[in-house]
């Protein structure tokens, strides 16, 4: 047997001991021998890194199996060493499902190590990770004129703060409905939130996201902390606001990091960009995260209802309470119809990205993606622009887009959030985001985006160990050390827009 042909250890890695598949670590040739446990499998097509090479058969029709669950049927007989993709798999989704709620006894609650962070208590007893001064606007028309006051704020009052940000959009006039609602809640969220130690809010005057019914909504904003005026009502819309910026940092220049539990820590989990990867490295290295705090008493909080899509049954498993399940089942299947009703196929999901990176169908996407939420109890539901409450895990409304996604979480409450990616992104949100690789060539490769290399437990780091290490990572932003999005200037926001447009 040639050297080519010899087996080679470590190439692949299968998740669970049911699966059809594993996923290449490596690029393997057409004709390469891997080991598998002892067994020799030989590539019977060239199989891309991240991609996936078939370690059991499995005939045309047949369920194909990752993770220990279903991730489409097979298109044609699928032999041992086959690439399994596109072309021989496809979704099993169709429409709405129906869920049957099973009470399961709950797992015990672990004990988790006290830590705390260095934060900011707020009036209403909330926890921030930053004190900043957030310039918000209730309509488009005044975006730019939010810009230049806070870069004018930054160069004034350098220093006395965490920083003075503008986060800009484009609606709040001629939208109608769920459109305006969606505007107004996460306009008012965003001033509530405990990162801002001080608010300008901007209006125009005649749009339709008025700031008299937009600050009506919103009874959590601390007033003493909040500035606004309608710039069509002031000779200079500029200093005026530089005016009501410098009052503001008068007040949060005074405030101080203090110790707080973890169990006031509140981080978002996001995924963008996945790769065949995500769901072995980045994410369930996430839902470490995540128990880790949901034990300690603090909030991790799931999103991205699409990306939940055809793995409900693992996180309606773990609904706390019947009135939870059905929550999370109104969350799921809504949104189901929300595609339908705009004549959409459910499962129109991976992107170019995900299928070149090596995921297939909607299902392997998101048996990954929930890994993000460990293993703790689901114990609240969010609708978009809602606040989180009770302490523990809670599933959020909104779609998979990175950004809509990533600001519905910082509005929800999230201080921290935790961004995995196997292709990489620069964008960044209000909230502090660790962007977390997949693999340890894109953190190779962009070391100016990426925080931590998840792909380091593919080379010989446990999992418990990169937990550790990534959890460090997590006290020690949440107490003020920069995030690279941070550090490169990159915080937006994006807000979901489903409706009409006057």
């Amino acid at each position: 047997m040639t050297d080519a042909l010899q087996p080679q250890r470590e190439s692949i890695h299968p998740v669970d001991p049911r699966d059809h598949v594993a996923t290449a670590l490596r690029d393997i040739a057409r004709g390469e021998a891997v080991d598998l446990h002892g067994q020799t499998i030989t590539a019977r097509a060239d199989i891309p890194k991240g991609h996936k090479i078939a370690i059991r058969a499995a005939k045309a029709g047949e369920d194909v199996l990752k993770y220990g669950w279903p991730i489409g049927r097979a298109l044609a007989d699928i032999t041992v060493g086959d690439h399994v993709h596109v072309h021989n798999v496809a979704t099993r989704l169709e429409g709405v499902e129906d869920f049957a709620w099973t009470p399961s006894p709950p797992e015990p609650r672990r004990e988790a190590r006290p830590r705390t962070f260095q934060g900011y208590r707020r009036k209403n007893g909330r926890a921030g990770t930053r004190n900043e001064i957030w310039v918000l606007c209730t309509v488009g028309c005044v975006a730019n004129t939010a810009r230049r006051i806070a870069e004018k704020a930054n160069q004034r009052f350098a220093g006395r703060v965490d920083g003075v940000f503008a986060f800009p959009h484009p609606f709040g006039c001629s939208q109608l409905g769920d459109d305006l609602t969606h505007t107004r809640k996460l306009i008012a969220a965003l001033a509530s939130h405990p990162n801002a130690g001080g608010v300008l809010l901007l209006g125009l005057g005649c749009e339709n996201n008025q700031l008299k019914a937009l600050l009506e909504s919103a009874p959590e904003i601390d007033r003493e902390r909040l500035r606004s005026f309608t710039t069509q009502m002031v000779e200079d819309e500029l200093e005026d606001g530089l005016a009501a910026v410098e009052a503001l940092v008068e007040i949060a220049e005074r405030d101080r990091r203090e110790p707080i539990p973890v169990s006031e820590l509140v981080v978002g989990l996001k995924c963008g960009g996945s790769d065949g990867f995500s769901g072995v490295t980045a994410n369930p290295l996430v839902g470490r995260i995540a128990d880790k705090v949901a034990d300690a008493g603090g909030t991790p909080v799931l999103t991205e209802i699409p990306e939940v899509f055809g793995a409900e049954g693992i996180l309606l498993a773990r609904a706390a309470s019947r009135e939870v399940f059905d929550q999370a089942v109104r969350v799921i299947d809504d949104f189901k119809r929300y595609f339908i009703d705009n004549n959409q196929p459910i499962y129109e999901n991976p992107s170019p990205g995900n299928i070149a990176g090596g995921i297939t169908t909607l299902e392997e996407k998101s048996l990954g993606a929930v890994q993000k939420g460990g293993r703790a109890p689901l114990v609240e539901v969010l609708r978009y622009g809602e606040r989180v409450g009770p302490h523990g895990l809670t599933l959020l409304e909104a779609p998979g887009n990175d950004a809509v996604s990533s600001t519905a979480l910082t509005a929800a409450g999230a201080t921290v959030i935790l961004f995995t990616t196997g292709r990489g992104t620069p964008l960044g949100f209000p909230a502090p985001t660790l962007k977390i690789a997949s693999n340890s060539g894109l953190a190779q490769r962009k070391p100016g985006w990426i925080d931590f290399d998840a792909g380091q437990v593919l080379a010989g780091v446990s999992m418990e160990q990169a937990a550790d290490a990534l959890m460090d990572l997590v006290i020690e932003t949440a107490s003020g050390q920069p995030t690279k999005a941070e550090l490169n200037g990159e915080r937006e926001i994006a807000i979901w827009k489903s409706g009409v447009t006057l």
